[in-house]
Order: structure tokens, then C-alpha cells, then sequence
């Protein structure tokens, strides 16, 4: 929340000039730029996964046991 400046805290002040930094605007720019790429990489690596779980789920129950007869 923005609050006039006699009624702002320390801590809204710290994070006023962290913005005006170089390293923070750097930071913006390159996870604006990258974001999609980071998206993108998060959805196929949780599909590979999925599938590999698949495929361990029904090893598991081929070989498991589970389904034996006592």
C-alpha cells in the first residue's frame, strides 16, 4: 500500500531504494525476458514425470506383489 511520504515505515523507505538499484532493475528485466522459458521447462519436466511415474506405478503393480493372492 502506498502511503504518503511523512507516513511511510523503514521498511517501505528500504524497499523504495532497493527499486532505484541497478541490480534490481537488471533482475526485472531478466526474469521478464526468461519467464516464459521457465514456464516452459517447468510444464515438460513435470510431463516427463507424470510418465515416468506412470510407468513405475504399473511396474509396481506387475511386479509388486500387492495383487497376490494370501
Amino acid at each position: 500500500m502506498k502511503h504518503a511520504p511523512e507516513f511511510r515505515s523503514k521498511r517501505e523507505e528500504e524497499r523504495a531504494e532497493m527499486k532505484n538499484t541497478p541490480g534490481y532493475k537488471l533482475w526485472s528485466v531478466m526474469f521478464m525476458l526468461l519467464y516464459p522459458f521457465i514456464a516452459i521447462f517447468t510444464f515438460l519436466f513435470s510431463g516427463i514425470v507424470m510418465f515416468f511415474s506412470g510407468i513405475s506405478r504399473i511396474l509396481a503393480y506387475l511386479f509388486g506383489g500387492s495383487h497376490v493372492k494370501h
